[in-house]
């Protein structure tokens, strides 16, 4: 596949949606994957042991699979490596410190709604990083109106418009990781192949988390088929999640493709009316998601249309 396959709009649209429908099967894969490993909410080191585990095992899985296809071992060059690490700690190790010690203060509803503004970041940052990611007004209208999707979505749950550092504060941090990430990424893929980059820092960004949550006195055992089913399913998503993810940013203005992250929640909330039987499905949620779609394709047009 090759930059012409990742830049046509409709591929555009087809590998984003289903990156972050992957990303918004985690949402309650992790619920479940709780429930059968009998992890509880204050057990902090024991989440970041799981979630070490789970990007460890994706970045494993992504690393063997471009070996397979390549007929070779493959593995960043010496100029490679520091931009691989620094993503890793980045988009892996500290957002996902700070996204789990968030849920330790935060409703899964405020944390949604709060960690959609990575995406407002990530035009920020890009708009100062490329000269060919300038905000301007189509985007600032688009990702307004795919936040408000996602506030729609999401307020009747539960939102108070109270502000803590820790809870509120934290889950700021690991959306400005994230947002960080995507530009890091741009950066990183412009001379390094993105499978390669993504195997390799989701692997070591996944062994930070490892040691962080061993050091911290967290243990994890495997108590049946179940629970290694559901820690293998957020181990693949993940893989094929951020490998999609990395294709669309190495070859799209960050700009362009995180405005499709608005979908995350949106995914993440149906997901789990299908998954765990939560009733969700109502009029709200479809409206919702009509605004993040248009949100999506105000942000697109313009791209799409210029010059």
């Amino acid at each position: 596949m090759n930059k012409d396959f990742f830049t046509r709009p409709l591929n555009i649209l087809i590998i984003a949606a289903a990156a972050t429908a992957l990303w918004g099967s985690a949402i309650p894969a992790i619920k479940i994957g709780y429930e059968l490993f009998g992890i509880t909410d204050s057990t902090v080191a024991v989440k970041l042991l799981f979630a070490g585990l789970r990007f460890f095992m994706a970045g494993l899985f992504v690393i063997i699979f471009n070996c397979i296809a390549h007929k070779r071992f493959i593995y960043p060059r010496k100029d490679e490596i520091k931009g691989v690490v620094v993503l890793g700690l980045v988009q892996t190790t500290l957002e996902y410190i700070f996204f789990y010690l968030s849920l330790i203060y935060l409703t899964g509803v405020k944390g949604s709604i709060l960690n959609s503004i990575g995406n407002f970041f990530a035009v920020i940052i890009a708009h100062f990083a490329f000269k060919d990611d300038k905000i301007n007004m189509r985007k600032s209208i688009g990702c307004l109106l795919g936040f408000a999707g996602v506030v729609l979505c999401c307020f009747e749950q539960g939102f108070d418009f109270s502000f803590k550092f820790r809870g509120d504060g934290f889950i700021l941090i690991a959306a400005f990781c994230f947002a960080l990430g995507s530009v890091i990424t741009k950066f990183v893929t412009r001379k390094t192949d993105s499978v390669t980059a993504t195997g390799y820092q989701l692997a070591i960004g996944g062994s930070v988390l490892i040691a962080i949550g061993l050091g911290f006195g967290g243990r994890l055992g495997i108590p049946g088929i179940q629970a290694l089913a559901m820690l293998l399913y957020l181990a693949v998503l993940s893989s094929l999640a951020f490998t999609l993810w990395a294709q669309l940013l190495k070859y799209n203005p960050v700009g362009k493709i995180s405005v499709y992250c608005f979908l995350n929640p949106v995914f993440g909330i149906i997901l789990s009316g299908i998954m765990l039987g939560e009733d969700i499905f109502n009029i709200r949620t479809l409206v919702s998601l009509a605004m993040v779609c248009l949100g999506i394709y105000i942000v697109n047009k313009r791209t799409d249309t210029a010059k």
